[in-house]
């Protein structure tokens, strides 16, 4: 048997990374690897940037035009595509980017030597990827539109369709289905790579699956025979787990299907992975989470991509002790981390649908499992759920970052409006208007040059604060240190480190004992605590009694991307504060504690009340 027809792989290399841990090889390790990943003989695309790769250049203090140029420049000397990732509305950030801004992108990374633009938006909404499509046709790069694949009741074949006929349209040369969480069925997959194909015979098709849940494989075996042309693929030591299929098993499963498929050196597959294995000895693996390298069919029900599962298993580690607080103070037995893993996934089945059934891809992924774990907080604490939604999750909710797939629940729709947040449906970028112009004349001041192709203007305009750090020289000293104080704290081989996570800096039991009914305020991100902006002295923080709403914000942390509000999730007044002015804090470290009024449950609304008791 035999298909006749030949099946192309593409390595996501940055993605692999990505999927594992917080950083990507330096521009030297990527340079040491690209000759081998050529010399492997089988790969047609490389994914080499995107997504966090120019962030995490920044965060080492390093120039990310620099590592974009030589990343891509030895694969276009033998023919071997390059493409990016992009977040569409998002563009190369967690947060939405003016359209002069994506624009200049485009034209940036079109010079810098990437062939392919890969965006998608969260919420499959064409609105958000029609400036996409234009800008890169217009950069002359190949446009390739990835659709956000889910498993809901309203995520179908015709549904998905709906943003193909739209994006195509618009001009998109190609179509990726970003099965982000590895959720997707490979039967509807399957069905849907052949409306496609059926429907635009030109439109080229890619896959993109994570074995996080276990039907990748079968995904792409049924996608290629619907008709695909490139599946992407990784590389041991990194494949499987959270991350991506190996691409000698993809391979020789589609040879044994009839395709057509490319040799593999396997000499050179041999030196790829021992270079990886070097990069993560050198120093990533201090940032790769060992629960990466497991698939686990609890992903299945949660629909939660599996590059979030080491930032979502830290985030239950620094929430485990205000938690297990909360239960000791109403008689209950702690719970294990294993537990609460559980408890979340549930709490995120129940909240994605009301929150209209958002793709759990970034940053909604990250809205959903964060209202999830506050939700699970606050119910333990008896302050039932939907207590705390922190303001980008609004924005979703109201529809300044585009259409939600499903409708959102009546009681969501209700605490809007007793809330004072209105609903948007025009395009959501209006609501960011150009802001290339200010970049350029604060460059200016700063005596800074805007780059070849105008790279370092983009760069800055894209990441303000990290750019600003990285030409300060912080950036690089802030990652050294960070490096430095896990080589210390680390006794394990680094290829088998377990992750380092920095506690709270008190004892929690003790302000259990002594505050057994204050319902704790933790901070939102990592970052430096503001109890008052701009105030450099350590009596900023709210004194002892300070009377305090649900809901409204009593101080900020300043990250690396903006301020964060410190949102108590119930009125009340302040018995403690745990954080000086200034200091350093961590994603959900314990900065104050807030004792509730006795009338603060009447306070709120009859509906809001309702849901909260059930």
């Amino acid at each position: 048997m035999t298909n006749k027809r030949e099946i192309k792989f593409s390595l996501v290399y940055r993605d692999m990374w990505q999927s594992s841990g917080k950083y990507v090889p330096r521009v030297d390790q990527l340079v040491e690897v690209a000759p081998a990943i050529i010399d492997m003989g089988c790969f047609d695309r490389v994914e080499t940037n995107g997504g966090a790769f120019e962030q995490v250049n920044l965060l080492f203090g390093e120039n990310p035009n620099v590592a974009v140029r030589k990343w891509t420049a030895p694969f276009h000397k033998v023919g071997i595509q390059t493409h990016m990732l992009e977040r569409g509305l998002n563009a190369l950030r967690m947060n939405p980017v003016p359209a002069d801004v994506r624009a200049l992108m485009y034209k940036v990374k079109k010079a810098q030597g990437t062939d392919i633009s890969r965006s998608f938006c969260g919420l499959n909404d064409p609105r958000n990827l029609r400036r996409s499509v234009e800008f890169a046709r217009k950069a002359g790069m190949i446009s390739q539109v990835a659709l956000s694949i889910t498993y809901s009741p309203v995520h179908t074949v015709e549904y998905y369709m709906g943003v193909v006929d739209k994006v195509v349209e618009y001009g998109a040369q190609e179509i990726c289905l970003k099965d982000m969480a590895g959720v997707g069925r490979p039967t509807m997959l399957a069905e849907l790579v052949h409306e496609i194909k059926a429907k635009y015979p030109h439109i080229l098709v890619q896959y993109h699956g994570h074995t996080g849940p276990g039907f990748s494989p079968a995904s792409m075996l049924e996608v290629a025979r619907a008709g695909a042309d490139y599946l992407d693929v990784a590389t041991e030591p990194l494949s499987w787990g959270k991350v991506h299929p190996d691409v000698i098993t993809i391979r020789e499963m589609m040879k044994a299907d009839g395709f057509l498929v490319k040799d593999i050196n396997m000499d050179a597959y041999m030196e790829v992975r021992r270079l990886t294995q070097k990069f993560i000895d050198d120093f990533l693996g201090y940032w790769i989470n060992p629960s990466n390298a497991k698939m686990s069919s609890l992903l299945v029900g949660c629909g939660l991509p599996g590059g979030m599962m080491g930032s979502m298993m830290a985030d239950l580690q620094k929430f485990q002790g205000a938690i297990n607080m909360g239960e000791r103070a109403h008689g209950r037995p702690e719970m294990s981390l294993d537990t609460l893993m559980v408890k979340l996934f549930s709490e995120v089945q129940y909240v994605w649908p009301k929150l209209g059934y958002p793709p759990l891809v970034t940053p909604f992924s990250q809205y959903v499992k964060n209202t999830a774990l506050m939700n699970l907080l606050n119910t333990i604490n008896g302050k039932g759920r939907w207590a705390t939604i922190d303001p980008d999750t609004w924005k979703m909710i109201q529809g300044k970052m585009g259409k939600l797939p499903g409708p959102l629940a009546p009681e969501i729709v209700e605490l809007a409006k007793q809330t004072g947040h209105e609903f948007h449906d025009e395009d959501p970028q209006t609501n960011y208007p150009d802001e290339l112009p200010k970049f350029q004349q604060m460059m200016k001041d700063e005596g800074w040059d805007e780059g070849q192709d105008q790279e370092e203007l983009f760069e800055f305009a894209m990441h303000e604060r990290q750019y600003r750090d990285y030409k300060s020289g912080v950036a690089k000293e802030r990652f050294n240190k960070e490096l430095a104080d896990l080589k210390e704290k680390s006794h394990a081989p680094i290829n088998v480190v377990r992750p380092v996570i920095e506690m709270p800096k008190f004892d929690v039991d003790e302000y259990a004992k002594r505050y057994p009914h204050a319902v704790p305020v933790q901070a939102p991100a990592k970052g430096q605590l503001l109890w008052q902006v701009d105030v450099d002295n350590d009596s900023a923080a709210p004194i002892a009694g300070t009377a305090v709403k649900a809901g409204k914000g009593m101080g900020f942390v300043q990250t690396y991307y903006g301020m964060e509000e410190l949102i108590p999730a119930v009125d009340g007044r302040v018995v403690a504060t745990l954080g000086k002015q200034g200091e350093k804090v961590e994603k959900g470290e314990i900065v104050a504690f807030i004792e509730g009024s006795a009338d603060a449950s009447s306070e709120k609304k009859e509906g809001v009340k309702a849901e909260a008791e059930k």
